[in-house]
């Protein structure tokens, strides 16, 4: 079973030395935000170009490495038009140019609302960037990854199927955190928001991340690498395997020193979850 990592995981570096890391890290995919992840590469707006995607995707594959996700996290519901613009215009510049990184799916958290009593115009906010987005992947062909997470405006398996609702483009996917999903009272019940998340989300899932939760003493969840903490994994990779066989799962919230056995961790429980299925 194939496991990714986010890239930058690994250090910031040039592109070509990435790639070979990621390669001899035993990681068959990557999620890749360029901005985090490349040193020798201007990504900013404007400099993107089929060129430049050739090059940097042809140094991955050359490894054996596909770019699974171009993760391009930038708030879309901030309320300064300079910054929305500018953070719209870059994920439409990233959804333009994915296929030549040769990755499928562009990936977003929507952004938190700065001003709670301004909730409306973020929302607001929201529709007019999705709107464009959505034009700009369906125009290319490629897959929007929304993903909830805790402080954003989309911060639940339920606002997320709003937004999926809104719009039910097939170029709009879910990025699917079942940490992002939790907080303390969630948590008490994470059987329940795991499988509430499959039933509103399940069919549109495009891609996953592996991470872990612990409860501090005080409360508060700590994340931790897969596999370190308290997640009930087992029930999220049997229904990842009912639901989307196969899909990506990219390790996140590990340092170098983890990687190797949260890797074998994901490999370990989708395996017993694929052969569950079969039995």
């Amino acid at each position: 079973m194939s496991v990714g990592i986010l890239a930058h995981l690994q250090g910031k570096m040039p592109f070509k030395e990435l790639a070979a890391k990621t390669a001899a890290n035993g990681f068959s995919y990557v999620q890749l935000a360029l901005a985090k992840a490349i040193s020798d590469v201007d990504s900013s707006l404007n400099k993107l170009s089929p060129g430049m995607a050739q090059e940097v995707g042809g140094a991955f594959a050359e490894k054996g490495v596909r770019i699974a996700v171009l993760g391009c996290y930038a708030s879309l519901v901030d309320l300064n038009d300079d910054v929305y613009r500018h953070n719209v215009d870059r994920f439409k510049e990233h959804l333009r140019n994915a296929r030549h990184f040769g990755a499928p799916i562009v990936a977003t958290e929507v952004g938190g609302a700065t001003d709670p009593d301004r909730r409306a115009e973020h929302h607001e906010r929201l529709n007019r960037a999705m709107e464009e987005i959505v034009e700009e992947a369906e125009r290319w062909g490629v897959t929007v990854g929304l993903e909830a997470a805790q402080g954003h405006l989309i911060d639940s398996a339920e606002t997320l199927a709003e937004t999926l609702e809104r719009f039910p483009s097939s170029c709009v996917g879910v990025v699917l955190d079942p940490c992002n999903l939790m907080n303390p009272a969630r948590f008490d019940n994470q059987d329940h928001t795991i499988r509430e998340a499959f039933r509103l989300l399940g069919p549109r899932v495009v891609s996953t991340h592996a991470k872990d939760l612990r409860r501090e003493p005080n409360g508060s969840l700590k994340e931790t690498a897969a596999g370190l903490g308290e997640l009930n994994y087992p029930l999220f990779f049997e229904l990842l395997e009912r639901y989307k066989p196969h899909g990506f799962v990219t390790l996140e919230a590990v340092s170098e020193p983890q990687m190797q056995e949260a890797a074998r961790f994901v490999r370990a429980g989708r395996s017993a979850a694929r052969n569950h299925q079969h039995t």
